[in-house]
């Protein structure tokens, strides 16, 4: 059996570069464009007229490959959700 050793800097310098590259792979193999349940999910809406609502508007991203299929850029919709995003107040 062989054992390696190494210093702890050394092995939590590695550790966080394992763990940037597993978060650099996950964002890559996630698709810029996404179906139409897949952008109400992402939005937790129930209902297809608001999402067509938000896409007429020009506040998220479609495309229409297809007569009948529209893509969603899963970028705009985070643009979107971070656009409603408040900071909490710290009061002491």
């Amino acid at each position: 059996m062989n054992v390696i050793c190494i210093e702890n800097t050394a092995f939590y310098a590695l550790i966080d570069t394992v763990i940037a590259r597993i978060k650099e792979k996950q964002n890559n193999s996630a698709d810029k464009w996404i179906s139409t349940d897949e952008a109400m999910t992402m939005l937790r809406i129930t209902s297809k007229t608001t999402l067509q609502k938000l896409r007429d508007e020009g506040k998220i991203r479609a495309s229409q490959p297809g007569k009948r299929t529209v893509l969603y850029d899963r970028d705009s919709i985070i643009d979107y959700l971070e656009d409603f995003t408040y900071e909490t107040f710290d009061m002491k």
